[in-house]
């Protein structure tokens, strides 16, 4: 074990050979952390925290307790490789939280980012990559492979299932089930989730004008509230919103693709508006 004279180790904790513990890091009771885990500087364990696999955490990071990070995957196609878990900086990671390490198939690492909430019960994936500023609240939970930008809410009880996509600044509804990707800004509820417009609090607090969130909902309007193939959609709004930077980022999205399909308006799509397949 690598540690620095200024660092509180707790004599019931139980730290492995070869772990390496960085400078101020306060390691509570009973905590156990295994030979290939690197915990930054500055970090704090409470107590009954386990860290395990190829695991490192970022500086300043807090841990509560029974949280279990870099368990091996939840895969049936895992073979038993040294992948990993890296977790970002200044992230607090409540009670009872699960993050898995990587699976061989996809690179090998689970990754998360600076500054993320983990609520209690939270569960992460296998070879996720969650960006900055993302806060899971209490259960909800990551399949494998999902992909998650910045500045993403998950509610209470929600789920992702493997290979989605969550774009930057959405807003998960609590009890929401995703099967497919959610559009940056855009706000899903229900449980087989649906898109209800965007998330005009969230872009708000991060400081977007009056200007960019009314381009951006007429975007909204263009894309999944008027008939027509998506795809011609998809270009006309292109074309037509060629100078919104904020537009922009929504299309880059869209036109990446991945496993899921993008998910659609349902019954409401925004402010009381009927999607296309309600209108007579």
């Amino acid at each position: 074990m690598a540690e620095t004279p200024d660092t509180s180790i707790d004599p019931t904790a139980r730290i492995s050979p070869g772990a390496v513990i960085g400078k101020g890091a306060v390691i509570g009771p009973y905590c156990v952390v295994g030979p290939n885990v690197v915990v930054g500087e500055h970090c704090r364990l409470t107590s009954h925290v386990v860290l395990s696999g190829h695991t490192t955490v970022g500086e300043r990071s807090v841990i509560y307790p029974f949280a279990s990070l870099g368990t091996p995957p939840q895969s049936v196609k895992y073979r038993g490789g040294p992948t990993r878990l890296v977790i970002g900086s200044d992230c607090e990671i409540r009670e009872s939280v699960t993050m898995n390490t990587g699976t061989e198939d996809d690179g090998g690492v689970t990754e998360v980012g600076n500054h993320c909430t983990f609520m209690v019960g939270s569960h992460v994936g296998h070879d996720c990559k969650v960006g900055n500023h993302v806060t899971l609240a209490n259960n909800a939970v990551l399949g494998g492979h999902v992909i998650i930008e910045d500045y993403v809410f998950m509610g209470g009880h929600s789920a992702a299932h493997q290979f989605v996509r969550i774009g930057e600044s959405a807003m998960i509804a609590g009890v929401t089930g995703l099967g497919a990707d959610v559009i940056p800004f855009g706000f899903a509820i229900g449980q087989r989730g649906e898109l209800d417009g965007l998330n005009v609090v969230g872009m708000r607090r991060r400081g977007y004008s009056r200007a960019d969130i009314h381009g951006l909902r007429q975007a909204y309007r263009a894309l999944f509230l008027v008939r027509g193939h998506f795809k011609e959609r998809v270009e006309a709004v292109e074309r037509n919103f060629a100078d919104d930077p904020v537009v922009a980022r929504v299309i880059a999205f869209i036109k990446a693709g991945g496993s899921r399909p993008i998910m659609k308006a349902g019954k409401t799509g925004q402010a009381g508006e009927r999607s296309p397949a309600e209108e007579s």
